[in-house]
């Protein structure tokens, strides 16, 4: 049923779905000699510090800019001048090696995270996420925060996690989807949703939510980020900045926000 509540929600993922692409950096003109990084959302603290320090090692310069893995992949085939794309799922990557896009020899099954089902600092809701768990009766009059469920990685982990739990469809018609999980993880720390499915990484990098609940691997496809170089690149500084994102130090800085290193160690 069309409620005040439910319209000021969707209003609200919108709202807050453009200001997080905004604040996460929308892609633009790069600086010469600069790496121009296309990322996930979801790695922005992480990925932040990772570039930090290879700054300091290689005395190079990275522009990353974050979005939803889908709205970065629609960039770059439309020509963004992106030197590497991480994305949060396969499937995005995918759809740029499969139109020759990436560099298929430079691609790297990156990182993995998890999934999880968080709540306002101050919420007194608990979760067993099980078979046919009543999230429903948990919602209530609320909405579900999650990124959309048809183009954002978070998103789609998230419903078929909830399609194989038996509870998608006691949802479906509560759920405020947004721009990318960033923005979804807006909603709850803020309070205009009382619940909402977002990386663990996410949640545990942002003080205004805790996690009420973990989703078991297997209820959805495994969380890949994979990496690559663009085929569009120029920058010969591009796979030495992609082996770096594979070394030692960078997997110190990932495990620290909460990701699990993927690919095998590389030297620098």
């Amino acid at each position: 049923m069309f409620t005040r509540r439910g319209f000021g929600v969707r209003l609200a993922a919108m709202a807050c779905g453009v200001a997080a692409v905004m604040a996460l950096g929308l892609p633009s003109a790069r600086a010469d000699g600069e790496v121009v990084v296309f990322a996930a959302a979801s790695l922005k603290n992480a990925l932040d510090a990772v570039d930090a320090a290879w700054q300091a090692e290689s005395g190079k310069q990275v522009k990353a800019s974050y979005a939803a893995s889908s709205a970065l992949a629609k960039q770059i085939e439309e020509g963004a001048p992106a030197d590497v794309f991480i994305s949060a799922d396969l499937d995005w990557m995918k759809y740029l090696s499969d139109k020759r896009l990436t560099n298929a020899d430079s691609e790297v099954k990156l990182l993995g995270n998890r999934i999880v089902l968080v709540a306002p600092e101050d919420s007194a809701a608990t979760a067993d996420i099980a078979p046919n768990f009543d999230l429903a009766k948990l919602l209530g009059d609320g909405r579900l925060a999650m990124g959309d469920v048809k183009a954002v990685p978070a998103g789609k982990y998230g419903k078929a996690a909830l399609e194989k739990l038996g509870v998608w469809a006691s949802v479906e018609g509560k759920i405020a989807q947004a721009e990318n999980v960033r923005a979804a993880l807006k909603l709850v720390s803020t309070g205009e949703a009382p619940l909402g499915i977002v990386y663990q990484t996410d949640a545990t990098a942002e003080p205004g939510v805790k996690i009420v609940g973990t989703f078991p691997e297997e209820t959805h496809p495994p969380i890949v980020y994979p990496v690559a170089v663009t085929a569009g690149s120029k920058n010969a500084d591009a796979a030495a900045y992609v082996k770096y994102l594979q070394s030692a130090k960078a997997k110190e800085l990932f495990e620290a926000q909460g990701f699990t290193m993927l690919a095998p160690a590389a030297s620098n």
